[in-house]
């Protein structure tokens, strides 16, 4: 019988399955006062290497931020590199999210006037790889061009050069221009991501659904979170289906539906469903009518439930987006902690907003 060709993307990642933060670690890290205090912690873990190279320039949270990114930046290339050649593709094409989460960013800093700087230090990048993590066409080089234009419309003429998104803006500038409303241009962005994967997860070994699944998931999160959303800011039906990312196992024809619910907390109880844990952010909400409950309970179910899935199937492309999306649940999870603590959150509103210490 012929090897897996995942054999060997099995025998490279499942070693580095431990090195992400083990449950025991959780409490200390929530635990913290402050971010110097967080970087403390994370001092004994995979993170203490980007720690140690980032001290003579960050300090505080933008030392904490700037470890997470580059451990981040160093997980998903060694996913991308793991993956067989016929996989590749694939693995590229999810990972070009990363691309369009730092156009966004660029197009954001630029429509709000914020400074280089900023924007620069939040890129999902390394000092000499792709900021897309080889999944993109975009250089970290390519990036601080786009970062020194002065208008959002020079960013998009730079784009086009570059044959990256720069034709998916184009139509939306006259709009832009008219109502500096930057959010039509970041919808129809993510928009043609989702697109771009869900066509680009060719059936090579037929068990390639299960990424598929795991895109339609993340739509069906952004999705419910968008109903949430809206619901609090009393949006019209029309903006909620304009905002719609299609492609999930939740339709848009179901949304008047759902969003016909009076309160959040009855919305929650509609999306429950899709998203089982979704009505213990009620208490969230009730107590000080924030959504993080919402969408951590939304994320825990999403990753509960795709881990699961992905394990099922070793050899294939299922350990290599196992081993990125317990990536990125445990940068989100990190941040939330540095952040919390930031912003003067108590450890018993941080701790059940954390996905990670929930994983097995």
């Amino acid at each position: 019988m012929a090897s897996s060709p995942y054999a060997a993307a099995l025998g490279r990642l499942l070693p580095e399955f431990p090195q992400f933060l083990s449950r025991d670690i959780w409490p200390a890290l929530v635990a913290a006062r402050d971010a110097n205090e967080i970087a403390k912690v994370l001092e004994e873990t995979a993170y203490a290497p980007y720690l140690d190279a980032a001290r003579s320039t960050h300090q505080g949270i933008g030392l904490v931020e700037v470890a997470i990114n580059r451990t981040f930046v160093r997980r998903n290339r060694q996913g991308y590199t793991a993956a067989p050649f016929a996989g590749r593709p694939v693995v590229g094409q999810y990972l070009a999210r990363y691309d369009v989460q730092n156009i966004e960013l660029v197009l954001a800093a630029k429509a709000q006037n914020r400074p280089v700087r900023d924007t620069e230090d939040s890129l999902i990048s390394s000092r000499d790889i792709e900021a897309g993590l080889y999944a993109g066409v975009l250089t970290l080089d390519d990036y601080r061009n786009l970062i020194e234009q002065p208008t959002v419309e020079a960013v998009a003429t730079q784009l086009v050069r570059y044959n990256a998104y720069g034709t998916t803006i184009l139509p939306l500038l006259e709009a832009y221009n008219r109502s500096h409303d930057i959010f039509p241009i970041l919808h129809a962005l993510e928009a043609e991501y989702y697109r771009g994967v869900l066509g680009g997860v060719k059936f090579f070994q037929g068990d390639e659904w299960v990424v598929r699944e795991l895109v339609r998931s993340e739509i069906d999160g952004k999705n419910a979170f968008l109903l949430l959303k809206a619901k609090v800011a009393n949006l019209p039906l029309e903006e909620v289906s304009a905002r719609w990312i299609d492609g999930g196992a939740l339709p848009e024809s179901q949304a008047a539906d759902l969003y016909g619910a009076r309160t959040v907390p009855e919305l929650a109880e509609r999306l429950a469903p899709h998203f089982p844990s979704i009505v213990e952010g009620n208490a969230e909400f009730q107590a000080g009518g924030s959504l993080a409950g919402y969408e951590a309970a939304t994320e825990r179910d999403r990753a509960v439930r795709e881990l699961k899935r992905l394990r099922a199937y070793p050899l294939s492309l299922g350990v290599i987006f196992a081993y990125l999306l317990r990536a990125e649940v445990e940068r989100d999870d990190v941040r939330r902690v540095a952040y919390g603590r930031l912003y003067g959150l108590p450890a018993d509103r941080i701790e059940p907003l954390l996905v990670s210490p929930r994983l097995t």
